[in-house]
């Protein structure tokens, strides 16, 4: 399978249940491809690109989610990057937030299909689930600009908990656009993690904001 194949050859050597990963991660690809003929899931459809900016990228930082408890994925789309995270860490409870119906469908179909138990999927804004429910880490991919993303996240940080946020690599001028809110919502914003993507295809800015 080309899915498998891509992924084998660039999924980390250190990253855990890596073959467990490459197995269920090459599926979820498929999937997405399949369902993509009929709803726009994504533009990314070729299986390298499909290997290094779905998964790839969403478990590189796997490392700051490790010991975590509970994680709110806000806005997974079709499962990114929850879904390749929960498969990599099975002792974190993973909730993945889609508001849209049928990409929210879509998740469960994928989670159901490749039995993952510590993954769900609910049909609700990231917004409205941390209201009720608490998280260790809330985490989004290509999420608002970040002044926005802290309006609507940083409300849902308690005490020990925080939020990391995928972004590209010019995210300086958008932590200076929000440094006054942040000083206003008590939180602190910084950059924990770099990472260039293969083959060209982009540099990850991984920021962490806390109280």
């Amino acid at each position: 399978m080309p899915f498998a194949l891509e992924l084998d050859s660039v999924l980390p050597a250190d990253l855990p249940n890596r073959e467990h990963v490459i197995s269920v991660a090459a599926r979820q690809l498929q999937l997405v491809a399949e369902i993509n003929e009929v709803m726009n899931l994504t533009r990314i459809t070729t299986p390298r690109d499909a290997a290094i900016k779905h998964i790839l990228d969403s478990v590189m930082p796997w490392k700051l989610f490790a010991g975590a408890k509970t994680v709110l994925d806000a806005g997974t789309g079709p499962g990114f990057p929850g879904l390749p995270l929960a498969i990599t860490l099975p002792d974190t409870s993973f909730t993945l937030a889609e508001s849209t119906g049928k990409k929210a469908r879509f998740v469960e179909s994928v989670i159901a299909d490749q039995k993952i138990p510590n993954a769900r999927v609910l049909p609700e804004r990231a917004e409205d689930i941390g209201k009720r429910e608490r998280f260790t880490i809330v985490t989004a991919r290509a999420f608002a600009p970040l002044p926005k993303a802290l309006k609507m996240l940083a409300p849902l940080l308690k005490t020990g908990s925080r939020v990391l946020l995928y972004k590209g690599p010019d995210v300086e001028a958008e932590i200076a656009e929000a440094a006054r809110e942040a000083k206003l919502l008590g939180v602190k914003i910084q950059i924990v993690m770099r990472y260039s993507l293969p083959d060209g295809l982009g540099t990850r800015t991984i920021v962490e904001i806390a109280k």
